[in-house]
């Protein structure tokens, strides 16, 4: 799956086990784009390609910082819609989660890269994730664009 070490656990320490619990969500909810992404089935990949657990860890600690979740209230405007989705959906961060990797992904193939090129692609990741936060039209989680990657 992509794991650092012999000990999984030890991958965890940066972001914590939130980023366990999206990988369980994405396994269960979305089985098939789940397997997809784990055994980078689709599009013309790299020699090098991205860790995939390790990944799903980033991915969790990127939406953490994006939507400024350790702060008491989020100063951004991608935060601030994000807080108004959890209110509709309590599982919103899990399914963001899922959408986020998917996009990860299909930025990855996109840009053609390889494991030295990871930061930059999450960083693009987020700054479309950011955009698509900021629409006016979003009122649900599946009113994101990106929610159209999820196969179920």
């Amino acid at each position: 799956m992509g794991w650092q070490g012999a000990n999984p656990s030890t991958d965890f320490r940066g972001c914590g086990f939130i980023s366990l619990e999206n990988l369980l969500f994405f396994s269960r909810t979305y089985p098939a784009s789940f397997h997809r992404l784990l055994f980078k089935q689709g599009g013309q990949r790299a020699t090098w390609e991205y860790p995939f657990a390790v990944a799903g860890i980033n991915v969790s600690f990127m939406l953490i910082q994006m939507l400024d979740l350790r702060s008491e209230k989020p100063r951004c405007l991608p935060g601030v819609t994000f807080v108004k989705l959890l209110g509709e959906d309590e599982s919103a961060f899990d399914v963001l989660f899922c959408i986020a990797f998917e996009m990860m992904d299909a930025q990855w193939l996109a840009m053609r890269a390889s494991y030295m090129e990871f930061n930059e692609v999450l960083q693009v990741t987020r700054t479309q994730l950011e955009r698509e936060l900021s629409l006016e039209d979003v009122h649900r989680i599946k009113d994101l664009p990106a929610y159209n990657l999820l196969y179920q």
